[in-house]
């Protein structure tokens, strides 16, 4: 798929609802604004959006949210599955269709009242599905516990600390303080309201622990040549990549030989082989961080370091503003939103635009990615 994409594809525009704890307008609404936004900010007209991705997990469908924006004809529409590990696949799989003709304006979206709304594994009716049936009835309800787990594990091979998890919280934390968007941008984070915050699932405390944020988020994916035609410098799709490694398990990576190397891996191997650059060319990244141990996880992944140096890697302010891989610039899901990543992506092109509030000088090249445990995706941008 890499080679095929190959800049063949750019997003032109990028749209967002405020973040809060509580919206009062629906999922509905809140898509149509952020997808609007979108393409307002590209320059184009709703009735030329022909193609629509989504997550599995997305509530708004393509039929609803068409005729309320007023798009015309639709000749592609998808969804992703598993949750925050869609969120850059639904740009792939846009910038597949447009690439191959199937379509010429995409958007892709995510809209979610999580912060006001139920959590999904709250519904105890449901029958488990076969993972959770290995799972849950054994105390892992949430996926804090399951990350949980791993974190631990990751802590007893490599020597992984709390500290190590507080300096990826501290590194989205400070970007916020600088993001007039963000849930947190007024809260600043210190090592002693970390080190005495109340656990969530041990050794996860509370600041290792994404947001719960209503709103929505929306970008739409147009070819280059068009791209260059918009109205705000083209972010150029150099790369994708989806991952499901060999008898994955979920969060909990029970059947693999090694739990601590999950999908990352897996959708790192396919996103260089389709690139003509490597991890060492990128300028800045946006990791998804739903939890603080996700990130050395995925820097070991993505071949930002070797093998149980992630932890280490985070020292040093290497995630700070000026540090060896600016990480999560707008704050991310720890600090800024957590609408299942999709405000990674908006932050990649910020950056490749040049206009995040926590600028990285020159930035040219930014690795998204979507979340690690679950089957996931990954965007190798370019300005």
């Amino acid at each position: 798929m890499g080679a095929t994409l190959k800049d063949a594809t750019a997003i032109a525009g990028i749209g967002q609802t405020p973040f809060a704890k509580r919206l009062e307008e629906s999922e509905k609404t809140l898509a149509c604004r952020a997808i609007l936004a979108a393409l307002d900010d590209a320059g184009i007209a709703p009735t030329e959006v022909d193609a629509f991705a989504s997550y599995t997990m997305e509530e708004t469908d393509e039929v609803e949210i068409a005729k309320a924006i007023g798009a015309g004809d639709v000749t592609h529409f998808s969804k992703v599955g598993y949750g925050g590990g869609g969120s850059c696949a639904t740009v792939a799989h846009l910038a597949a269709a447009i690439a191959t003709g199937q379509a010429h304006v995409g958007v892709a979206w995510r809209s979610r009242k999580r912060g006001s709304g139920p959590r999904p594994w709250k519904n105890t009716q449901a029958q488990l599905p076969t993972p959770g049936q290995w799972t849950r009835p054994f105390g892992l309800l949430r996926p804090a516990d399951e990350i949980g787990m791993l974190a631990r594990r990751y802590m007893h091979e490599y020597g992984a600390t709390r500290d190590h998890f507080f300096n990826v919280a501290l590194a989205c934390r400070n970007r916020a303080n600088q993001n007039p968007a963000a849930m947190m941008y007024d809260r600043p984070l210190t090592r002693e309201m970390y080190m005495t915050a109340r656990w969530i699932s041990e050794p996860l405390c509370l600041f290792d622990n994404c947001l719960e944020t209503d709103g929505a988020l929306a970008c739409v994916v147009v070819s280059a040549a068009r791209a260059r035609d918009c109205r705000r410098r083209p972010v150029y799709v150099h790369a994708a990549a989806q991952g499901l490694p060999a008898q994955h398990h979920g969060m909990v990576n029970y059947w693999n030989d090694d739990p601590l190397s999950g999908p990352a891996w897996t959708a790192a191997r396919h996103l260089w082989q389709g690139a003509d650059l490597g991890p060492q060319d990128v300028d800045v990244a946006q990791i998804y961080d739903a939890f603080t141990p996700l990130i050395p996880l995925s820097l070991e992944g993505y071949g930002f370091c070797g093998r149980g140096e992630g932890a280490a890697f985070t020292e040093g302010g290497a995630l700070e503003t000026g540090g060896r891989l600016p990480l999560n610039t707008g704050g991310g899901g720890l600090s800024e939103a957590y609408v299942h990543g999709f405000n990674l992506i908006t932050e990649g092109v910020k950056q490749l635009r040049g206009t995040s509030t926590a600028q990285v000088p020159g930035a040219a090249t930014c690795l998204v990615t979507a979340g690690e445990g679950v089957p996931t995706s990954a965007l190798l941008l370019r300005s």
